[in-house]
């Protein structure tokens, strides 16, 4: 809930807060990450632990009120199915679906989020209009055993190189070999020549350490004599 729209650095970072330092329901009890300390805590100190995620003031209330709902018609446990999370707020079906994959192992769908939406519509595997007709899509062909990774590889490629805005095509691999249609050429371009240039300084390089090191031999041999 809390990394929808956040960076996986800053979610880490909140998680980690949250597990150690959220305040214990009652005197004695464990401090940290679980339901009661989730039920009891104030919703404005709650806000203030997890300021940092994007709408963190609408995640408050959905973790205050998915916490009630737990406690109420779950015993205290998370559903485990698609149908009893995506009926928790603040829960869709990316979220919903990565659940399953993560905690129990069941790869039902594939978690779809903007990254994995944007960038196989830029490579031309489909035309679709949001999240969840790209889910329908990709899984009608991909083969069931790579539908957890497909989101890890993919939401990776879009925070790091394929970015929402400035695609670094030019430090891409798939652009640089002429694997994707969708890459700027300019960029390309730049990439291949700085590409080739290290490479070339590499060899430069390389021949000098040899030839040194051959005249370090050929010393020592002289000296040997």
């Amino acid at each position: 809930m809390l990394s929808s729209q956040t960076k996986d650095t800053v979610n880490a970072v909140v998680m980690k807060k949250m597990q150690t330092e959220l305040p214990p329901f009652e005197p004695g009890a464990p401090p940290g990450l679980n339901l009661n300390n989730i039920l009891a805590i104030d919703p404005k100190l709650l806000n203030e632990f997890i300021w940092a995620v994007g709408f963190h003031n609408n995640k408050t209330k959905y973790i205050k009120q998915t916490a009630e709902i737990l406690r109420d018609k779950w015993d205290g446990d998370i559903p485990n199915t698609i149908e009893g999370l995506v009926s928790l707020p603040g829960v869709g079906p990316k979220m919903a679906y990565l659940c399953m994959s993560v905690a129990w192992g069941k790869h039902l769908g594939i978690g779809v989020d903007v990254h994995v939406h944007r960038i196989t519509n830029l490579w031309g595997w489909h035309k679709t209009k949001n999240p969840e007709e790209t889910r329908t899509a990709l899984q009608s062909w991909l083969p069931q055993d790579r539908w957890h990774e497909i989101n890890h590889l993919l939401v990776g490629l879009g925070q790091s190189v394929c970015l929402p805005v400035g695609r670094k095509c030019g430090e891409c691999d798939l652009g640089l070999e002429g694997l994707c249609k969708a890459a700027d050429r300019a960029k390309v371009s730049a990439g291949r020549q700085l590409k080739a240039e290290k490479i070339e300084s590499e060899a430069q390089n390389d021949t000098l350490v040899k030839t040194e090191v051959s005249q370090n031999i050929v010393i020592k041999e002289e000296g040997v004599v």
